[in-house]
């Protein structure tokens, strides 16, 4: 499918002054042009694609009257509630204070910008509430407030890109914690199921979508297609319910996952049994078990010289840190190591025992996961050290280079004096991004620094029509509407001819909206020195793309067409 969507937005600069290593900073006054106008829709090499969510409020939530969460039964919630506030944005999300699995479905975009800050195109991903788009049509939707989702990445030959969706209509409420219809939990609430879903988009739009049964009670989060074994990778988590343990098929199909992608069209696809490529437990590390199924609650992914890796960076379950799929069975005997020379991408799933009461106790068997030597293997829930990681995306800007994002730990204040105390820097120690360099004498990786200078971390600020204020309408928190940066999430970056790299980030945020995955946040570009190993005192972070209000932005990647670099 091609839709008629191309949507005009500004000049294209040529991406060749980037790569002879012109400082992004330097573009700091550029200006972001917004048009509509149709026509026929063409990735540019060396562009950047982000992708982007805008709320449609179809009415569907009545305070007083809408039960949440949906189709409720005694088994998945049995003392189910009305909402507190109708479907109007941003007041939407007060309703999380009585359902806390609260979502509703939006519109995905897939902007294509120069790697300046001017948008030059964007295609509306098909949804139900566009024209001639049927039920039984490809489409994909997201769930708008969960800041983890729309990661997009360029596949291994940089021909598509790929992203995770829900088939589902807009509007959809508590669709990200819905079950998958092949896997059910029958204490998830709420009672509705929808299929995951991998969205693949050619150089010239070409869309087509890939259902899945993974991930059901939570979200998939990333995906990158490997061209040529034709397989996909997936990060995402899953179980939202309380029966214990957990079903069999919630553990099968959390955490790193692969699948075939087809073109059939979505209402002939019959998805299977989900398909793990990954498993990993932190008995590897002598650590005592904790729920099965949780320590691969996985939102980053990405690839380098034939390896997947995966941050974890959420949960109380687990390490919070880098991971990487060990294709060889020697790279990490104890559950920590370096990829092995000469691995090469799994092209087949994990051959793991199939008993119920191993996995259900144990998880998948044999694990073939390891933390990346050097990043952190401290618990999530440890009390000690007081310092928690919050990694998300990744990106290698060498063999002995790593940037790494970190969303910060979303804390906020009591009062609302002190109320975006917790995201600066003295309290918010690792948000940002995370320079890693590699220590080829001790065999391991080894942080840096962690850029943040313009940031602005714990700063408020205004945007055009979002309330202002406190929050202090039905179900409101009573702390201000005013988003502020917390941290990084999704990240990509390109190596310039001078020595640097720039690195593009989408912000995390805090604020006292009902759900702060639904503030407004931020593309921001930061320009590196690569031999750095202090600080750098001049290099600072800009803004290139700002979301309107009801927007969110989610995942950034280089276009269809762009050499993975």
């Amino acid at each position: 499918m091609k839709p008629n969507i191309l949507r005009i937005r500004g000049r294209l600069f040529a991406a060749a002054t980037l790569l002879a290593g012109v400082s992004i900073a330097t573009l700091a006054s550029v200006q972001t042009a917004r048009a509509d106008d149709d026509g026929f829709f063409l990735f540019l090499p060396f562009n950047l694609a982000v992708t982007r969510s805008v709320y449609v409020d179809t009415g569907s939530i009545k305070a007083g009257t809408t039960v949440l969460p949906p189709n409720c039964s005694p088994a998945n919630c049995p003392t189910p509630v009305t909402a507190v506030t109708s479907s109007a944005y941003p007041y939407v999300f007060n309703n999380d204070t009585v359902d806390g699995s609260f979502g509703i479905t939006s519109k995905i975009f897939v902007d294509q910008m120069t790697p300046f800050g001017w948008v030059w195109s964007s295609f509306e991903v098909p949804n139900s509430s566009q024209n001639g788009v049927s039920a039984t049509s490809d489409q994909a939707v997201t769930s708008f407030s969960s800041k983890s989702e729309l990661a997009v990445n360029l596949s291994t030959d940089g021909s598509a890109l790929t992203f995770m969706g829900y088939f589902a209509p807009i509007g959809a409420i508590d669709v990200s914690n819905s079950n998958t219809p092949g896997e059910i939990d029958p204490t998830v609430a709420p009672g509705n199921s929808y299929y995951r879903s991998v969205a693949e988009v050619g150089q010239f739009g070409e869309f087509h979508v890939t259902k899945t049964n993974a991930y059901t009670g939570d979200n998939g989060r990333a995906a990158i297609l490997n061209d040529s074994a034709n397989v996909v990778y997936m990060a995402g988590n899953a179980g939202n319910g309380t029966q214990t343990p957990q079903p069999v098929g919630v553990i099968i199909g959390t955490g790193a996952q692969m699948l075939t992608p087809t073109t059939e069209p979505e209402s002939a696809q019959n998805p299977g049994t989900p398909t793990a490529v990954g498993s990993f437990n932190i008995a590897e590390l002598g650590d005592k078990l904790d729920k099965i199924g949780k320590d691969t609650n996985f939102r980053g992914l990405t690839i380098f010289n034939n390896v997947v890796y995966y941050a974890k960076g959420s949960g109380s379950n687990g390490v919070n840190t880098v991971y990487f799929v060990d294709t060889t069975g020697k790279a990490c005997p104890e559950g920590v190591g370096l990829p092995a020379a000469g691995a090469s991408l799994p092209t087949s799933p994990l051959a793991y025992n199939t008993s119920a009461s191993v996995i259900q106790t144990d998880g998948l068997e044999p694990y073939n996961m390891c933390i990346l030597k050097g990043l952190p293997t401290v618990l999530a829930k440890a009390k000690s050290p007081a310092v928690i990681n919050y990694p998300f995306g990744m990106w290698f800007a060498n063999a002995t280079t790593l940037y790494l994002a970190d969303e910060g730990s979303g804390n906020t204040g009591t009062t609302v004096a002190d109320f975006y105390t917790p995201a600066t820097p003295a309290q918010n120690p690792t948000a940002g991004l995370e320079k890693w360099v590699f220590n080829s004498t001790a065999g391991e990786w080894e942080l840096a620094y962690t850029l943040t200078n313009g940031l602005n971390l714990g700063v408020p600020y205004t945007v055009p029509g979002y309330p202002t204020g406190n929050n202090s309408g039905p179900g409101g928190s009573g702390f201000p509407w005013a988003p502020a940066t917390d941290g990084l999430r999704n990240i990509t970056g390109i190596v310039n001819f001078d020595g640097t790299a720039t690195i593009y980030a989408i912000t995390s945020t805090i604020s006292g909206s009902g759900d702060q995955g639904a503030d407004p946040n931020k593309l921001v570009a930061i320009t590196d020195t690569l031999s750095a190993t202090t600080l750098p005192a001049k290099e600072t972070f800009i803004t290139l793309e700002s979301a309107a209000n009801g927007e969110v932005l989610r995942g950034v990647s280089w276009t269809p067409g762009t050499p993975r670099l």
